[in-house]
């Protein structure tokens, strides 16, 4: 034997050695196996933001994604049981209408991760859960909203009076209040997740009634106000691209930091069930007010300044805006 071929043996012995030393995580260069379902498609607001952060994550190379979307309350225990048994590594998803059937799975499957949106708690030892806390920036842009009518009321259309739309609402009303306390809304659910015409029609109703800022918690009140020519405030994502001259400001939901942690988790193999909701806040970067862009010069800078302070204020500590999950009612 040649000491070439001699140091080239004990070379791959050493690096094998060394190798049965490091966890499997570290050994494995495979990407992790995501799988989302999603009730809704993939453009609705709340569903887009987890489809964004996902898909982020595979353009970096570290997650193999796959999706289902608009999966019937009746179909999502079998869809979840199919990608389990593909050995996806991390399901996510919302469960907020299937609570019962999502656990069951979670129990089924104990060394799958699972990261679901959730008003419940963890489940030991896999089901994790996440939601959208962006009540800071709701207050801002309720700040925002009620500087911006002449009117002083305030038109809302949300989809369900569920805990995760009533507290942007209700932080949302407490920022309107703080400046000017003496501002109305009109409050209106549609009953569905996704349903932009039956949205549009809540929202000419209460503009003809003489809302002239709209608080469009679905897709389709930004369509009534630019037809209308009054002003909305988006939520969850930021659609003043699409409505240039109708929405002034909007709550972000980032889902970035909550899938990002997740995933480092799993690669760790040190993913446990958890609640993730903090990640939803702007503290750590998963919510914030959209920049004001074309209504840069059109806020008045006394109403900035204030928008400004109370920012600066939730992120220091010293203000913090209240949850309230109850049905928020017309005034």
């Amino acid at each position: 034997m040649t000491n070439r071929i001699r140091r080239t043996l004990i070379t791959s012995s050493l690096a094998l050695a060394a190798a049965a030393m490091l966890p499997l995580s570290v050994i494995a260069a495979d990407k992790i196996k995501v799988a989302a379902i999603y009730t809704v498609p993939v453009e609705q607001q709340w569903v887009s933001r987890i489809h964004k952060a996902l898909n982020a994550a595979q353009s970096r190379g570290e997650i193999e994604y796959v999706f289902s979307e608009n999966v019937t309350n009746a179909d999502y225990e079998r869809v979840m049981r199919q990608y389990a048994e593909q050995g996806k590594g991390l399901i996510v998803g919302e469960a907020f209408a299937v609570e019962a059937a999502a656990r069951k799975v979670a129990r089924d499957y104990p060394k799958t991760a699972f990261l679901l949106g959730s008003s419940g708690k963890p489940q030991a030892p896999n089901f994790s859960v996440f939601d959208n806390y962006i009540q800071e920036p709701a207050y801002l842009t309720g700040m925002i909203a009620a500087g911006m009518s002449k009117s002083g009321q305030i038109g809302m259309v949300g989809g369900y009076p569920i805990p995760e739309v009533n507290r942007l609402m209700h932080a949302f009303m407490d920022g309107a209040r703080e400046i000017n306390p003496k501002v109305k809304f009109t409050v209106s659910f549609i009953g569905s997740w996704f349903d932009p015409p039956k949205a549009k029609e809540a929202a000419f109703a209460m503009i003809d009634k003489g809302a002239d800022v709209m608080y469009a918690e679905r897709f389709g009140v930004s369509d009534a106000a630019k037809e209308r020519g009054v002003l909305a405030i988006g939520n969850v994502i930021d659609t003043q691209p699409q409505y240039p001259d109708t929405v002034v400001a909007s709550a972000l939901w980032n889902m970035e930091p909550t899938i990002d942690t997740a995933l480092k988790m799993v690669k760790a193999g040190t993913f446990k069930a958890e609640d993730y909701g903090k990640y939803s806040t702007m503290k750590f970067g998963g919510s914030e007010m959209a920049k004001l862009g074309t209504f840069e010069s059109k806020v008045p800078a006394e109403l900035v300044a204030k928008v400004k302070a109370k920012e600066k204020a939730i992120l220091d500590g010293s203000f913090t805006v209240k949850v309230n999950d109850t049905e928020p009612k017309s005034n």
